[in-house]
């Protein structure tokens, strides 16, 4: 029904209802361990006292929130605790008070479920993004700016660049294809292919890789255009691509017997 807690030679009865600061913290994990409790009721007559851990850490709490709320400020940076988890964030512990990560703010990637990205027991660093001091709410940030998929574009690619990408969808005018974890870009139906094509999947399929070079980079809107074709064209034989010999353009000039003859402008006078 609870622990037995031995202070100065004397045991003290703690009920479970008074042992831990949740009633779904386990009784086992104070065996052995030091605590402070705080005396409820005392019968001298049967020598019997009933103590309080709970009321300690109640008052403990108590301090660490008056603490918190007079320091705490936007954009400032704690390490806390993932408390539990819901299908719209992650309650993390930042020290007597709990703050919540929206599941949008913990990957720059779309997830699922905030378990995707963090465990209840994790040790993490967040930042306030938001304050509601008059309902005691606070909202965290977890994902890092220099994490963001459109920084590191902006970085590490340019217009011309080369690189292998993975069709993630299709659509009657285009193939979308993911260049890095975060940032898509599309492959229109024109820059496929050097021969005409009804639609993408005729030549692509979903999961294909392949190699395209970027012509098109804003970051500000967020859109990336890929071509497959231009590629095609850089990788065309030399002879393919030079112009045929003799293939100067032509000039007009009247013949002795008034007929007109094609000349290479070059060799005219």
């Amino acid at each position: 029904g609870g622990v037995l807690a031995l202070t100065n030679g004397v045991k003290v009865f703690i009920p479970a209802s008074q042992a831990t600061l949740s009633r779904n913290d386990s009784l086992e994990d104070l065996l052995k361990k030091k605590v402070q409790f705080k005396i409820l009721e005392v019968n001298r007559q049967r020598k019997r006292a009933v103590g309080s851990i709970r009321a300690v850490l109640r008052e403990q709490r108590r301090e660490l929130e008056e603490k918190f709320w007079q320091e705490v400020e936007v954009g400032k940076h704690y390490t806390g605790v993932v408390k539990s988890l819901t299908s719209y964030g992650a309650f993390v512990n930042l020290g007597g008070v709990d703050g919540m990560v929206h599941i949008s703010e913990l990957s720059w990637n779309r997830i699922k479920h905030p378990s995707e990205i963090v465990s209840v027991g994790d040790t993490v660093e967040v930042y306030i993004k938001d304050i509601d001091a008059e309902n005691k709410k606070i909202s965290l940030g977890y994902k890092k700016a220099e994490d963001n998929p459109w920084v590191i574009m902006q970085r590490d690619y340019t217009v011309g660049t080369v690189c292998t990408v993975k069709v993630v969808s299709m659509t009657p005018f285009g193939a979308f294809a993911q260049i890095i974890p975060g940032v898509d870009g599309l492959i229109h139906i024109s820059q496929i292919s050097n021969e005409r094509i009804n639609k993408p999947s005729d030549v692509l399929s979903i999961g294909q890789e392949v190699e395209v070079k970027i012509t098109e980079l804003d970051t500000e809107k967020k859109r990336v255009s890929l071509s497959i074709r231009a590629l095609l064209a850089d990788k065309a034989p030399a002879e393919e691509q030079a112009p045929v010999e003799d293939e100067s353009p032509m000039v007009y000039e009247a013949g002795p017997d008034g007929a007109q003859g094609e000349i290479p402008e070059d060799s005219a006078e």
